[in-house]
């Protein structure tokens, strides 16, 4: 199995592309919901969080009061990273479970929602294949007052708050370029499913840990059979 790192920006289309790769199918693990997962009551990084930034980040059924744990970091680059170092590693376990489970399952590759893939860089390594939903800025622009009822002003400062598109898409290895009709961009993602399908990226690593398996199997039953009898 190998990892593909979906990202985009806002109005480029990402939800719809997403959901696309669902009908086909695929595995999709959406990070963000992972992020919200790893920070509830009872898990290490929720502990951590009020230990670090006091109850005050607490709602009162014990739940992260989000908004007001954004506003502690926000412009506050130290306290942003220790956030990161509390959330980051709990987010990768459970990436890493999720993902074995696809495997066991059989699947040739999964894919992984992460908006901020190339912004923070954090996952990056992991992933095989990088794929950016692309679309111009003006579209984008009109795209996002459409959507969210928005003046231009609005609306072309919370795209100047991401990395531009044109950035993402150099930087991938895939792009999806939805700045057309809805039918042109499906047509991509399914012709971008087949591709992935086809590749052979998966073998080697589902080769090595099958032949691990068989190996403790065989070990198993040498200690079973021969020498735990006469234990």
């Amino acid at each position: 199995m190998f990892l593909v790192g979906l990202t985009g920006g806002i109005a480029s289309g990402k939800s719809s592309v997403i959901q696309v790769f669902q009908q086909l199918g695929c595995a999709v693990i959406d990070v963000d919901v992972m992020a919200r997962h790893v920070v509830q009551p009872g898990y290490p990084a929720h502990r951590r969080i009020v230990e670090v930034f006091g109850t005050e980040v607490l709602l009162e059924n014990g739940d992260i009061n989000r908004k007001v744990l954004g506003d502690l970091i926000f412009n506050q680059p130290d306290r942003r990273q220790l956030l990161n170092a509390i959330t980051h590693p709990e987010i990768r376990k459970e990436m890493m479970k999720e993902t074995f489970k696809y495997f066991l399952r059989g699947y040739r590759y999964v894919i992984l929602d992460i908006p901020l893939l190339f912004e923070t860089k954090k996952l990056l390594k992991y992933m095989k294949h990088t794929v950016v939903v692309y679309c111009d800025r003006d579209t984008q622009l009109v795209r996002l007052m459409r959507r969210n009822r928005l003046n231009r002003k609005d609306a072309e400062a919370r795209i100047n708050a991401q990395l531009p598109l044109t950035e993402k898409a150099h930087m991938a290895r895939h792009v999806l370029d939805n700045s057309d009709e809805w039918s042109v961009t499906k047509l991509q993602v399914i012709l971008l499913h087949a591709e992935l399908e086809r590749s052979l990226e998966y073998l080697p690593l589902r080769l090595g840990v099958l032949t691990g398996l068989a190996g403790i199997a065989i070990l198993l039953y040498l200690l079973t059979h021969y020498l735990l009898p006469y234990a």
